[in-house]
């Protein structure tokens, strides 16, 4: 294989940590979701909460798979990257749950 065929491995390992954060960000989601349905009251604005945090989390572990691939694709053809829907997606959704937070505090 000629040189100018290879890959950057900086590149490769550059989306690879950006999908380890969606991951990170996934599992913290997951974790105030367990404790929320577990340690705060009964209340259905806290349910609300702890399944807007499971939401979340698989939001954000399966749009980081799918960023990760988009990306990889591209740098293995030596393509640019496509634009992300994956960042204003996750964005938009820690604003629904801080929305939430909100909510389950004043109820």
């Amino acid at each position: 294989m000629a040189d100018a065929d290879r890959t950057d491995p900086r590149y490769s390992l550059a989306n690879e940590r950006t999908f380890l954060a969606y991951e990170r960000t996934a599992v913290g989601l997951l974790v105030a979701a367990v404790g929320a349905l577990n340690l705060l009251r009964d209340s259905w604005a806290e349910t609300l909460l702890g399944v807007a945090l499971l939401a979340g989390a698989a939001l954000t572990a399966t749009l980081g798979m799918g960023r990760y691939r988009q990306a990889d694709t591209a740098i293995r053809e030596g393509r640019e990257l496509p634009p992300s829907t994956a960042a204003p997606a996750v964005f938009a959704t820690v604003v629904v749950l801080v929305l939430l937070v909100a909510l389950s505090v004043v109820a």
